[in-house]
């Protein structure tokens, strides 16, 4: 059964709709209200402060820190400075990947670690031999992300740190409400946002600082199905949904190298080795995936036609859907498949719907014309859909410095 995350007692009284998701044991918030709609635009046009403090959790530390660390993950960990945060993925020895998250390099040999799923066995395996301390903090440390364009005006407001000069993927420290925290300008929402790494016992009292300022800013709590959207424009994967952990898999097809889920960016193979790089290697040698992640903008129009074939209105889904539906080949669409659609959303800042793709390489080029299936009244139908460069939106607001 779930239980709650250090801030249930706040986020369970705003909870008018009962609406709760099960997140790594923790109860986590779908939405606040009847339907995320003022979640959503509070993400993309306000602040929005969402509790995701049921990430997993690790602090590594010791001499071997960072060879542990540069032996798991693809990126080369020598490269980042103290007090500087990296997205990145690990492989098993086939170079398909197991996890996805961030490390922050808090001091030479200290990393704050996370990860989706349960990752310390991984971690205790491939430091054999090291002297490295590895400590499960998941709940020692929550996590608060504040996201939006009126997040670093309402930062400004509670807190010390010098939230102008804070540069994309890097870390301040200081205190919110009294308590000590850390503040990464990362997130989950491919917008301007920071999180808020904070103990446990004290985070009601961050939590309570940053709302009770955030009213003039119209910040205001969200939950994971508003996330959801704007991760899908944002262009983020989702472990379970756009790919499947190589240790979950049941199925060769069911793993995915980097390359192929759109984090071939994070690929250093010319560091030192690492778990997985002879594989990577030989897959690049081969002339690169056999499939790409792609972003798929559908053909409005084709699905108006559909809904007014069947004497019905369009019905703009509310939600993203994470259901897999077949993508097909444009020139034969409805009778060769070539990949699935992972992540469907309708933007409501885009005006569009748009999904998150997995295709055969040959037809992951921006401007490939595809089809997706479509289902309406129960019968499946094809649309037109357009690969087009991810991620669907990428405000500079995200990344300027000083924010605007």
């Amino acid at each position: 059964m779930p239980v709650g995350t250090a801030v249930h007692e706040r986020t369970f009284a705003l909870c008018e709709s009962l609406n709760y998701r099960e997140w790594s044991g923790f109860y986590a918030v779908s939405a606040y209200e009847t339907q995320h709609d003022h979640e959503y635009n509070a993400i993309r046009n306000a602040a929005a402060l969402i509790d995701v403090s049921p990430l997993f959790k690790y602090l590594v530390t010791g001499p071997d820190a960072s060879r542990l660390v540069n032996r798991v993950i693809t990126r080369d960990i020598n490269k980042v400075a103290v007090d500087q945060v990296i997205y990145c993925c690990w492989c098993d020895e086939q170079g398909k990947v197991t996890d996805d998250g961030t490390v922050t390099r808090l001091g030479e040999n200290s990393f704050r670690w996370t990860a989706a799923e349960p990752n310390l066995r991984w971690f205790h395996q491939n430091a054999l031999g090291m002297d490295v301390r590895m400590e499960d903090i998941s709940e020692q440390v929550a996590a608060l992300a504040l996201q939006g364009p009126t997040s670093a005006q309402l930062l400004r407001r509670i807190c010390d740190a010098p939230i102008d000069g804070l540069r994309y993927f890097r870390v301040a420290h200081t205190r919110i409400a009294g308590v000590p925290v850390d503040i990464s300008r990362t997130g989950y929402t491919g917008d301007l946002g920071y999180e808020i790494w904070v103990p446990w016992a004290e985070a009601v009292r961050v939590w309570d600082g940053i709302m009770e300022h955030g009213r003039e800013f119209d910040a205001r709590p969200c939950g994971m199905l508003a996330l959801d959207v704007v991760r899908v424009e944002a262009g983020l994967i989702l472990i379970d949904v756009d790919y499947h952990s190589s240790r979950k898999a049941l199925i060769e097809s069911q793993k995915y190298s980097p390359f192929e889920i759109g984090l071939g960016r994070l690929v250093n193979l010319d560091k030192d080795n690492f778990v997985g790089r002879a594989a990577l290697v030989a897959e690049q040698k081969a002339g690169g995936p056999a499939r790409r992640l792609v972003g798929l903008e559908l053909d409005w129009d084709s699905v108006e036609k559909l809904y007014q074939a069947a004497g019905l209105a369009p019905q703009v889904p509310s939600t993203t859907s994470r259901l897999a539906v077949p993508v097909y080949s444009g020139r034969d669409r409805g009778r060769r498949q070539i990949g699935k659609a992972t992540s469907t959303t309708w933007s409501s800042t885009l005006k569009k719907m748009i999904a998150l793709a997995s295709v055969s390489a040959a037809y992951s080029a921006p401007g490939t014309r595809l089809a997706m299936e479509l289902t309406v009244e129960a019968v499946r139908h094809s649309v037109p859909a357009t690969v087009v460069e991810l991620p669907f939106f990428n405000p500079k607001r995200k990344t300027a410095t000083p924010p605007a």
